[in-house]
């Protein structure tokens, strides 16, 4: 069945952001929704499993793999020890590109310090067991500095680099700014508020844009970051990412090598209750603005490009990102540029807030979504 119509409210906020709407022949879905699993735990992320089953993280601190028919497998084993609580929990994972051979994924997860006193995002890589019960071989290999006593903005998006279309041994991973530590953003002694690029073995890659650069961090790749919980390759290979304002303000980047994209002193949020950050500048010489912006937020987590044709021409190419805030899926259609031209709010009707958004093997859409007893969902193109 066709799904949700833009509502008048919606129209006009976007048309006030300077947004073109969808016309009548597009404000409607070609897709419908099909539940696959429930039951889930505030689940996080999603991957695909080469032979039809899924594997998905639960904020709380458990893996699981689902069945194809949506049963939920026991927890995996061997997963380390996570600070749970808040935002924090485990939280992104991906498959390896040769994980068909190797049976290597990549997670990460917020890491307790020795003795308990605060916590970072940390980056993981393990082998999935040949029967699918637990982790082996499990290795940390990137942590976040410093450790903070906070349990906001942990980052957590993991996204394996591509050049010419083939992967090029290194991993992305978003870090967040602790909430408490924006400040620490705008320095490159620290990972906060950073994007960082490392090797599969934790190395760090030698045309990293602060290597060998005296007190800064070789890991970083980019900075000015608030709370990034979106990322993912655009078609050309390019890293695309996403992140939370504050009330306002959440943002759509293209991180390039060695930029600086602002936080906190530039913003298109304020503080929550609506006094201005910093100075309140939305621009300034040598950093960089948004491809796009929301305001008001939307919350956003979940960013996958649809390459696939099984929802027609018209959604092809198109970006989607989950909105925690108004429980929707935004589909974002981008013109020549890469800017957004039609923005198009899809799933209402779930009720839930989504937290991930994937495109699977099939071509089709899948989400997940953000509550007790999260679901994982298929959308299924709607019938001709």
């Amino acid at each position: 069945m066709p799904l949700f119509p833009f509502s008048r409210r919606i129209g006009l906020l976007l048309a006030g952001l300077g947004l073109v709407l969808a016309g009548p022949a597009s404000a409607q879905a070609p897709a419908r929704v099909q539940p696959v699993a429930a039951g889930l735990q505030n689940p996080w992320s999603l991957a695909f499993l080469p032979d039809g089953r899924f594997l998905v993280t639960e904020r709380p601190g458990r893996m699981r793999v689902v069945e194809a028919d949506g049963q939920l497998g026991a927890p995996l084993a061997g997963l380390p020890e996570i600070a749970a609580g808040g935002q924090g929990g485990l939280l992104d994972v991906v498959l390896d590109s040769g994980f068909a051979d190797n049976r290597t994924l990549y997670f990460c997860y917020s890491e307790p310090a020795e003795g308990g006193r605060g916590n970072s995002t940390a980056l993981a890589r393990a082998r999935l067991s040949d029967d699918r019960s637990r982790l082996e071989d499990l290795r940390v290999v990137f942590s976040q500095k410093p450790k903070v006593s906070s349990s906001a903005h942990f980052g957590c998006r993991i996204v394996e680099r591509r050049v010419g279309g083939k992967p090029d041994g290194t991993l992305f991973l978003t870090l967040g700014d602790r909430y408490s530590r924006m400040a620490d953003a705008q320095t490159l002694d620290n990972h906060l508020g950073k994007i960082v690029r490392v090797g599969k073995d934790g190395s760090v890659p030698r045309d990293n844009p602060f290597a060998g650069r005296t007190g800064a961090l070789p890991e970083i790749w980019s900075y000015g970051h608030r709370n990034l919980q979106g990322a993912a390759l655009a078609p050309d290979g390019r890293l695309w990412t996403h992140e939370h304002g504050a009330q306002g303000g959440d943002e759509i980047n293209v991180p390039q090598p060695g930029r600086n994209h602002g936080w906190p002193v530039i913003t298109h949020g304020v503080n929550y209750g609506g006094a201005p950050i910093g100075e309140g500048l939305t621009e300034k010489a040598g950093m960089e603005q948004p491809l796009h912006h929301w305001v008001p937020s939307i919350a956003p987590s979940g960013m996958a490009f649809l390459t696939s044709e099984r929802y027609g021409k018209a959604w092809q190419g198109s970006l989607f990102v989950g909105s925690l805030k108004f429980g929707r899926l935004h589909r974002l259609e981008l013109g020549a540029d890469g800017r957004v031209v039609r923005e198009q709010p899809l799933l209402a009707e779930v009720g839930q807030r989504i937290r991930d958004v994937r495109q699977g093997p099939d071509g089709l859409l899948y989400v997940l979504t953000d509550a007790s007893n999260g679901q994982l969902l298929r959308l299924l193109p709607d019938a001709p």
